[in-house]
């Protein structure tokens, strides 16, 4: 038998409503030995099974839920069910827009807490994020050697949030050779993917539709594209018929990748401009110096580690939209997001129409943008909902 929690009394709320998350302030007792990773079941202050999750004793989030089913047994089988249904979830996705690359486990939102698996041709990257994921390591790379016995594996759980739940970062190949690029296509677009050293597991995969969304804007425009990375927001707006992109980033080799990803589309460099620069600052600089655009593209990086850090943010996000919003030629387009899970809708609306108060200028919101669906949201995790973003047109 499988060691078990005790709630206190009318703690049990949420995972009626089958949250998966239950915080230590919400567990009365403990009983039977256990350590970090291992499988609980989760009683109500009266005794009644809730759920089986992992325990996770150094994080605030004690133990994430794995099944609200009392017969389902957490084994080999149990990884590969939900493997299989994830991947099955995304078939008409991938058929319907020519795929390589997409995700194929979103944590929470596919039944994995903790766990997060993005697919980039015949590579499999790894994040295992929760203590129950490294726990599990083994069976999670069975199941996936199952689901793509063709596919290599690597494991890029070299993230902060990790020591969380008590664990270091890793960076490990778990099966065959990982080569040190990856070529992806998307909407038509090539895409160069690093998947030992890039961003997160080594590309954006989440902003694919809202890449193509911009791109609607672009054609015969000057489009600025802030916080590059790879470029790709600017790459689709060249292949949409853009007169002029200028791709700004810190990191200079980000901003090489972004001129290898115009060049591999066969699209015209002569139409690019890269600029290294800090993004707050440059924008400042165009605003004095009356340099405008036609279209502003906003993806920074997340601001939002914590709530106690939301009204910093705020102040981070306000500023750069302002900015922004002040370098645009009446009737540009300001595609603007924010990544940050923590950032409410809400909040983000109004940090943007604040925005346009302070640089006199009057916004219409166009679009209102998320994650792509390949990222899905389950019903009782809403958390799961952290791309936001807006298409404005400023006047």
């Amino acid at each position: 038998m499988p060691s078990s929690v005790v709630l206190h009394p009318e703690r049990e709320k949420s995972l009626l409503r089958r949250h998966p998350w239950i915080f230590a302030s919400a567990i009365k007792e403990q009983k039977g030995r256990l350590r970090s990773g291992d499988t609980v079941d989760v009683l109500s202050h009266g005794g009644k099974w809730l759920a089986r999750g992992a325990w996770s004793p150094q994080s605030q989030i004690q133990i994430r839920v794995w099944t609200f089913d009392e017969k389902e047994v957490v084994d080999n089988g149990f990884f590969l069910r939900r493997i299989e249904t994830a991947q099955a979830g995304r078939e008409s996705l991938i058929r319907r827009q020519g795929l390589t690359g997409y995700r194929l486990v979103a944590a929470e939102s596919d039944g994995l807490p903790g766990i997060t698996i993005d697919k980039y041709d015949q590579l499999l990257v790894c994040q295992l994020l929760s203590a129950g994921a490294e726990k599990h390591r083994e069976k999670i790379v069975w199941a996936l050697e199952k689901c793509f016995p063709d596919c290599a594996i690597l494991e890029r759980s070299d993230v902060a949030v990790r020591s969380k739940e008590g664990l270091e970062p890793k960076v490990e190949v778990l099966r065959g050779e990982v080569p040190d690029e990856v070529v992806i296509e998307e909407n038509g677009i090539r895409i160069l993917v690093n998947p030992m050293t890039g961003h997160k597991t080594g590309f954006y995969l989440d902003q694919r539709d809202n890449r193509a969304i911009a791109a609607n804007y672009a054609k015969d425009q000057e489009v600025l594209n802030c916080f590059c990375y790879s470029g790709t927001f600017g790459s689709y707006a060249l292949a949409n018929g853009a007169s002029k992109v200028v791709n700004m980033d810190v990191s200079e080799p980000a901003l090489a990748l972004a001129r290898r990803n115009v060049e591999i589309n066969n699209l015209e460099l002569a139409r690019c401009e890269f600029i290294q620069a800090d993004v707050f600052q440059s924008l400042r600089d165009f605003a004095q110096s009356g340099r405008t655009f036609d279209q502003v593209i906003l993806d920074p990086p997340k601001f939002v580690e914590s709530k106690a850090s939301l009204n910093k943010a705020c102040r981070g996000y306000k500023d750069i939209n302002l900015h922004a919003m002040q370098i645009l030629r009446p009737g540009g387009i300001l595609c603007t997001f924010s990544c940050s899970g923590l950032m409410p809708t809400d909040l983000f609306h109004k940090v943007v129409a604040d925005a346009a108060l302070d640089a006199g200028r009057q916004v219409q919101f166009l679009e209102r943008l998320g994650q792509a669906p390949d990222h899905p949201v389950a019903a009782s995790y809403p958390e799961g909902f952290y791309l936001k973003g807006l298409v404005c047109r400023v006047l």
